[in-house]
């Protein structure tokens, strides 16, 4: 099923649309953003000067850093009075940053969503269980309006407490799930122990998930604990929040809304464009958006994109699952590696689950990493020369792929602290100390 016929647009007709709606966007911000107006006269440049999707590349690279200089509403475009809902970041490496929404956006919000869940098939005859945080974070309420855009009915569950929502997914007959994958896996665990079998017990046939970088492997983990499809969403507070890309049943790669986002992929470290098919940082312009209109808006995700269309019927171009993080890529003495990297070897092993955290830290002035995994239940933990094994396998499977050495630490299975969000991967010592 698809939602909106524009999503099988012609190329021509969707990029005619694109510089349209563009070219709005700089009349609006150069207008009513004085932060925006600078940047334009530093570069010598107008409004007037983009008359081609190409000459977005004279535009400057908006950051959360300029965001958060301009705490809480200074890059807004309208008056409070026009603004009907706010939500912002964490803020956990600084000041929240923060997101306004009018009703055009919300509607913008809504409509976009509502094509993430008919990817999924939902229906009016569906129940969505959702697992998003309600409040500040967008995760939750952008999944719940887009859910009752298409008619089905919603569950909103919040995060957190395991147990309770394993009863109202169970009870309540959930056809679809909507929550962060490493969550979904916990809960296919306490349900497990709880001598559930989710082939009986529930109804899912289909999830929601995103807000984490996610490996193949745990992509097909998911779906063989809770036997559903896995359609994967992607999305960000600063541009919309979910809802700027999602995955089909035909393929892992997610078709972004182009009719109201402009991607771009550049190199991370010199800002220059990157060809198609190639990993680079993904850079968001809104078409659409009215309260924060950004341009050129820096995620610091780690992705690629293709134009090659789909055999799901819609053309609008399609971005990879994202790899990592700009910020989070480790570098161990000298060579560059993505948790997801990491992860994928890890899938791949014999013995282990997809449990697991990654150790930075230092021995002298040396790199020194650690991997703790968890062993599955049908490994025996005491027998030493097994153990030992699997171990070896990992690390040198570690070192033939990414070329790291590594210390992988086996560990007893649910040793590993988990997360009712987003997955905790990496705890880099290194960071620690420089500040301390």
């Amino acid at each position: 099923m698809i939602w909106n016929k524009i999503e099988s647009s012609r190329r021509e007709d969707l990029e005619n649309i694109q510089l349209s709606r563009l070219k709005e966007t700089l009349q609006r911000v150069y207008a009513l953003t004085p932060f925006y107006r600078e940047k334009f006269q530093e570069r010598g440049i107008t409004p007037d000067d983009i008359i081609s999707l190409k000459d977005i590349r004279k535009l400057p690279f908006t950051t959360k850093k300029d965001l958060r200089a301009h705490y809480p509403f200074g890059l807004f475009t309208v008056p409070m009075s026009e603004v009907v809902r706010v939500h912002s970041s964490s803020g956990t490496t600084g000041k929240p940053t923060v997101v306004g929404y009018t009703k055009s956006d919300m509607d913008v919000w809504d409509e976009v969503m509502a094509r993430v869940f008919t990817m999924a098939g939902a229906t009016a005859e569906d129940i969505v269980h959702n697992g998003y945080g309600y409040g500040l974070f967008t995760g939750g309420l952008g999944m719940h309006n887009g859910a009752e855009k298409v008619g089905a009915t919603i569950v909103p569950a919040s995060g957190g407490f395991t147990e309770r929502q394993l009863l109202l997914m169970k009870d309540f007959g959930a056809t679809i799930m909507a929550l962060t994958p490493s969550f979904a896996l916990h809960m296919a665990e306490v349900a497990k122990k709880a001598g559930a079998d989710y082939l009986k017990d529930y109804k899912l046939k289909a999830g929601i998930f995103g807000a984490e970088p996610t490996s193949k492997g745990l992509k097909q983990e998911v779906r063989e604990a809770w036997g559903i499809d896995y359609h994967e969403v992607y999305g960000l507070s600063e541009i919309i929040g979910p809802g700027v890309a999602c995955s089909c049943k035909k393929s892992e790669l997610l078709h972004v809304f182009e009719d109201h986002f402009f991607v771009e992929i550049i190199d991370p470290i010199t800002g220059e464009e990157m060809p198609e098919g190639e990993r680079g940082e993904l850079v968001i312009t809104p078409l659409t958006k009215q309260a924060l209109p950004l341009l050129r808006y820096r995620t610091g995700d780690i992705t690629s994109i293709t134009k090659e269309p789909c055999k799901c019927g819609r053309t609008m171009l399609r971005m990879e699952s994202i790899v990592g993080r700009a910020d989070d890529m480790l570098i161990i003495s000298g060579v560059n590696v993505y948790p997801s990297q990491i992860e994928h070897v890890i899938a791949n092993a014999y013995g282990v689950t997809l449990n697991y955290q990654i150790v930075a830290d230092k021995k002298g002035h040396l790199d020194k990493l650690e991997i703790h995994i968890e062993v599955s239940d049908e490994i025996m933990s005491d027998n030493i020369s097994e153990m030992e094994k699997i171990k070896k396998n990992i690390q040198s499977a570690l070192l033939n792929n990414l070329y790291i050495n590594a210390i992988v630490k086996l560990v007893e299975p649910r040793s590993i602290e988990r997360s009712l969000g987003k997955a905790v991967r990496i705890i880099d010592k290194r960071r620690e100390n420089e500040q301390n």
